[in-house]
């Protein structure tokens, strides 16, 4: 007779987890983004739209799917987060950086600029195809 192990399932999780938050270290690791970068995408960016607003009520699931499809089809957006409190702001902002996986660009005031390169950008819709000579 076969003696079976009996599941560790709270290490398997502590694995998996622990993984994923790596991984996700080494991406942003990889994914920093030089300071000549920020500046051609802060170029771009100046001449965009915020295509989200987040208000007081945080980033919702809603919020966040409309973010995910934004990013996946513009690559670089601009939001408006409408929060009176400057740490409210700052943490909604890695909530919403965190969420979707984009790169934090630049922050002036009230208008947040996103980055998540996509692997196969449409070049109709994505912000950094149609505007790279500028």
């Amino acid at each position: 007779m076969q003696r079976i192990a009996p599941p560790v399932i709270l290490g398997s999780f502590i694995d998996t987890h622990l993984s994923t938050l790596i991984e996700q270290e080494l991406i942003r690791i990889i994914m920093a983004l030089s300071s000549e970068q920020k500046k051609a995408y802060k170029r771009i960016a100046h001449h965009l739209k915020p295509v989200v607003i987040v208000s007081e009520q945080g980033a919702s699931e809603g919020v966040l799917a409309e973010l995910d499809r934004a990013l996946s089809d513009h690559e670089l957006i601009k939001i408006r987060i409408t929060v009176g409190d400057r740490e409210t702001k700052q943490a909604l902002i890695g909530e919403v950086c965190q969420a979707t996986g984009a790169e934090l660009v630049q922050v002036i005031g009230k208008m947040v600029v996103l980055l998540r390169r996509n692997k196969k950008p449409n070049a109709n819709l994505s912000n950094l195809v149609r505007f790279k000579d500028f």
